[in-house]
C-alpha cells in the first residue's frame, strides 16, 4: 500500500520551543514507518522553516540543548538551509501532524494557514485552537456550559491597576497567569502585595494581558478527550507536584518533578464528573482529535473547578495524554495512529485503514 506522506511540524517561535523538540523526537521515533513516509519540518525560533533532512538535522543538533535549562540558543547556522517555497512543499503532503505548543503553533495561526492552503492536519481547527489558547475566552465558554471556575481579574500591559483593589476582590494566595501561554510558563502563586506586583510584571513580559485567579486548594486532575463527533474521555490522571507547590514548568519537565497517578485514585462520582466536564468543554469549543482538560478538585468538597484546556498536549511517550491512552489499552504508536487515521478520515470519508 502506498505510504501516507506525513509532515511532522515542530519547534516554533514560542517559549515552548524546547518542549516541542522533545515531543517531536519521540513522535518521530514511535510513528509506524511502514505506513507513513515522514517529512520532519522544523520551525526555528526566528520563524525559519526547514524541511526533510534540514529539519531532522535541526532537531538532532538542538535536542541536547533543549534538555538543558538554557535551551536552544540561535539558529544562524541553519539560515542558509531555509526553504523559501514553504507553501508548495506543504501542499505535497497528505497530512500535517503539528507538534507545536504555545503561540504560533497551538493558537490557531498555523491552523488558519493550513486551512487556506487546503492542507489537512491533526488536532483542532483555527477557531477552537485560538479560543482554547486564550484562558480568559475559554473560561467564559466554560461558565456558559455550566463548569465551575475560579474568580478572576484581568490586567493589561501599560494600564494602571490598584493592588489593594485586587486584594480586596481576590484573597491570597493569588495565581498569576499570562493569558496565552502553555506549559505553565510565567505562572506564579503569590501570597503578599510585593509578590503580587512582581508576579504581574513578570507575567506581562510574556504578553499583553495576564489573569489573576483565586487559588483553589485541592487535587490536580487532568483528562484527555479523543474523537470528534462523539468524543470520549480517557482515564483521569492525578498530578502530584514534587519539586514545586503546583504543576509548574519545573514539575512538568524535570525528572522527578511530579508524580502522575493513572488512573487517578478518586471516588467514582468525582471521576465521572471530571470526565463529563472534560467532554463538555471539548464539545463547547468544537475541539477535535485530542485535547486535555485540567481541573482542581477542591479539598473537603465535591466541587470541581475547570482550569484550562490544551489542544496540542505534550506528546512524549510519558506525557499525560499518552499515559491515559496507555491506561485505556493503546501504546504510543497505536495512540498516534488513531489520531492520524481520524484526521485522514475527516479529509476523505472513504479512507480506510
Amino acid at each position: 500500500m502506498k505510504k501516507i506522506k506525513l509532515g511532522i511540524v515542530f519547534g516554533g517561535r514560542s517559549n515552548e520551543h524546547e518542549v516541542s523538540l522533545k515531543s517531536a523526537k519521540q513522535v518521530i521515533d514511535a510513528i509506524n514507518k511502514e505506513r507513513y513516509k515522514i517529512s520532519p519540518i522544523a520551525i526555528t525560533k526566528k520563524g525559519v522553516w526547514l524541511f526533510e533532512d534540514s529539519g531532522l538535522k535541526y532537531l538532532d543538533f538542538n535536542l541536547a540543548k533543549a534538555q538543558k535549562e538554557g535551551g536552544v540558543e540561535v539558529d544562524a547556522d541553519f539560515l542558509s538551509e531555509k526553504n523559501d517555497d514553504v507553501f508548495e512543499l506543504l501542499k505535497k503532503l497528505d497530512l500535517i501532524l503539528p507538534i507545536l505548543h504555545g503561540p504560533y503553533g497551538e493558537d490557531g495561526r498555523l491552523q488558519g494557514m493550513l486551512d487556506m492552503l487546503s492542507v489537512p492536519y491533526v488536532f483542532s481547527g483555527a477557531l477552537a485552537s485560538a479560543l482554547a489558547m486564550n484562558k480568559q475566552k475559554t473560561k467564559i465558554i466554560a461558565k456558559k456550559c455550566g463548569l465551575k471556575v475560579a474568580k478572576e481579574i484581568i490586567i493589561e500591559k501599560n494600564k494602571k491597576y490598584k493592588p489593594d483593589k485586587i486584594i480586596e476582590k481576590i484573597n491570597f494566595p493569588i495565581v498569576i497567569k499570562p493569558i496565552e501561554l502553555g506549559s505553565s510558563v510565567g505562572i506564579d502563586i503569590v501570597k503578599n502585595k510585593q509578590e503580587l506586583e512582581q508576579g504581574i510584571e513578570r507575567a506581562l513580559s510574556y504578553g499583553e494581558k495576564v489573569m489573576l485567579e483565586q487559588y483553589i486548594k485541592g487535587r490536580e486532575l487532568t483528562v484527555g478527550v479523543m474523537g470528534e463527533k462523539t468524543p470520549k474521555a480517557l482515564p483521569v490522571i492525578e498530578i502530584i507536584p514534587k519539586l514545586s507547590n503546583f504543576f509548574d514548568y519545573k514539575a512538568k519537565y524535570q525528572v522527578g518533578g511530579s508524580q502522575e497517578i493513572c488512573p487517578a485514585d478518586i471516588p467514582e462520582e468525582i471521576r465521572k464528573k471530571v470526565q463529563k466536564n472534560a467532554v463538555k468543554i471539548f464539545k463547547a469549543l468544537d475541539c477535535r482529535d485530542l485535547a486535555r482538560a485540567d481541573f482542581i478538585w477542591k479539598n473537603d468538597s465535591k466541587e470541581i473547578y475547570f482550569l484550562e484546556i490544551n489542544t496540542i498536549p505534550g506528546m512524549t511517550g510519558t506525557s499525560l495524554a499518552p499515559q491515559a491512552a496507555k491506561a485505556s489499552g493503546m501504546d504510543f504508536s497505536q495512540f498516534l495512529d488513531k489520531l492520524i487515521i481520524g484526521a485522514l478520515k475527516r479529509k476523505n470519508k472513504n479512507f480506510y485503514a
